[in-house]
């Protein structure tokens, strides 16, 4: 036994003009974070709507416009022109935040440089892992430095061009004094080994240290 299929139901009202369907299909279209589906469309419009034939009007009023009306699977959405999409790329720079053992590290280096790895130790007070040491090095903001003419022959560290410009600097002497970052409560109030103050400029040490090779 055959069945006639189910005739569509009449609205009570008269269905808005297509011009009118065209612009609630494209507001409702603009507004959804995913492709719709002509049913999903049919669903939201007025009784009587014909979401499809709102579409293909809709298409045809944005062809060759910078967006297009375009079928995505069995939804539709609005998609950049294939010709422009080069305007919608963007080069990021990740930026990666720095652990504390990281930011204490490159503190001591940049107010005490140059600076052995034992000679960081014993201003921190813990050992300095070599992923925080490696992590200063690949984003260039530290570099070796040259040896000191001690047993062990240990290298030292001292901050880059690139580590001064990142942080508006001329050179290391524009770093805000220690006074000032303890005020700010951003370093310990206790003195620190070999401070600044106390430490010869590196240019004085030429016979502490030797060329690196």
């Amino acid at each position: 036994m055959t069945r006639n299929p189910p005739e569509q139901e009449e609205s009570l009202f008269e269905a808005p003009p297509i011009g009118e369907q065209e612009r609630m299909v494209e507001a409702i279209l603009f507004a959804s974070a995913e492709p719709l589906r002509v049913a999903e469309l049919n669903a939201r419009m007025p009784h009587g709507c014909d979401a499809a034939a709102a579409l293909a009007h809709l298409a045809r009023r944005y062809e060759g416009r910078g967006v297009r009306l375009v079928r995505v699977g069995e939804g539709w959405a609005f998609r950049t022109a294939p010709d422009l999409g080069f305007l919608m790329q963007k080069e990021t720079v990740e930026l990666r935040k720095l652990s504390r053992a990281a930011i204490e590290t490159l503190a001591i280096i940049a107010y005490h440089q140059p600076v052995t790895r034992a000679e960081i130790e014993e201003i921190r007070g813990v050992s300095v892992s070599r992923g925080t040491v490696d992590q200063l090095l690949e984003l260039d903001w530290i570099r070796f430095g040259r040896r000191r003419m001690t047993p062990g022959r240990p290298v030292t560290y001292v901050v880059t061009e690139e580590f001064l410009d990142h942080f508006g600097l001329e050179s290391a002497r524009d770093l805000p004094g220690l006074k000032e970052l303890r005020a700010a409560g951003l370093l310990d109030s206790r003195p620190m080994p070999g401070g600044p103050d106390d430490a010869e400029a590196e240019d004085g040490q030429t016979d502490m240290f030797e060329d690196e090779s």
